[in-house]
């Protein structure tokens, strides 16, 4: 996004400078006067000096006329850099297009990774972020919050809670689309790196375990996210109240998880599973408020207008 950004910041100087440069009068003695305007009356060219900014005049009989007109149509061709930075910048707009997934029209996913959850805010598609939320089974927020600790904890039943009674983004749909896509993954954690990347491959058929949508209870000032139980044996199991959901493979390596059925008023959460069967801690938490205020800082569709208008 930033090479794209710098693209068109160089493509709209170029643009001015060929529209603010000034046209040149060349004379039969080699010399050029800079003038933004000119015109011809009889015999005398009147012209408005860009370097001295005031209107001035000179003989029509000094003026190489077949050389001013060459000179202007080789000005109006455009030079090599500027056609070769054409070229970049559609093929950038056809990378960012095909990396990027549209949402709804005039609105498209903002950044290369996260989590993203599609909302509609009084009849317009708005497109939000969902930072991650901490469990309290593991505290440590200084680590890679995208990838935080997904081993079961060894106690035999343990509640994962959250903090807060609502989450800090409400959809005002029942049926929210979320788009995901995670950072690589550690080296040190090559075997899930290995299935994350099985998993978002574009084409791909991903399983419906890998994000889960949870319907959250509201307990206090908590949200109980659901218990972890782990056996003598080892074996884990999970206690969730999981909402029916579709997962989809998009473009860029995007995974879109949409609810299969209308989500009542409350709390919810995405979560990330391992293959073992371990949950990340981390989760991806939102809720469902037809009647919430609008979501502080939304991406909304960029509606362009046609060039005639």
């Amino acid at each position: 996004m930033l090479r794209l950004s710098a693209f068109v910041v160089v493509g709209m100087a170029l643009a001015v400078v060929a529209q603010d440069a000034p046209h040149r009068l060349i004379l039969k003695d080699g010399s050029y006067q800079l003038v933004t305007k000119y015109e011809v009356k009889g015999d005398r060219v009147r012209y408005y000096s860009s370097e001295r900014e005031d209107w001035e005049e000179l003989p029509n009989s000094l003026v190489d006329w077949d050389a001013t007109e060459k000179y202007q149509k080789d000005r109006a061709t455009p030079p090599p850099e500027a056609v070769e930075l054409e070229k970049e910048l559609a093929k950038e707009g056809e990378r960012v297009e095909a990396e990027l997934p549209e949402v709804a029209p005039g609105l498209r996913i903002p950044e290369d990774t996260g989590v993203f959850l599609l909302d509609n805010f009084q009849g317009e598609p708005q497109l939000l972020e969902i930072n991650q939320t901490a469990g309290d089974i593991n505290r440590n927020t200084k680590a890679n919050i995208l990838h935080g600790a997904i081993n079961p904890v060894a106690s035999l039943k343990q509640t994962i809670e959250l903090e807060g009674a609502h989450a800090a983004i409400q959809s005002h749909v029942d049926v929210p689309a979320l788009y995901i896509k995670l950072e690589d993954t550690p080296q040190s954690d090559s075997n899930r790196g290995a299935e994350r990347q099985k998993s978002q491959q574009p084409g791909q058929p991903v399983s419906s375990e890998t994000f889960r949508i949870l319907h959250v209870e509201v307990k206090g000032n908590k949200r109980i996210v659901g218990d972890v139980k782990r056996q003598v044996t080892g074996k884990i199991s999970h206690e969730q109240h999981a909402v029916k959901a579709t997962t989809t493979n998009l473009n860029g390596g995007w995974v879109k998880v949409t609810p299969t059925e209308n989500l009542p008023p409350g709390e919810y959460a995405l979560i990330e599973m391992a293959e073992n069967g371990a949950m990340n801690l981390y989760v991806w938490d939102f809720g469902i408020n037809p009647k919430a205020p609008q979501n502080p800082n939304p991406w909304k569709p960029d509606i362009r207008r046609p060039a005639s208008q």
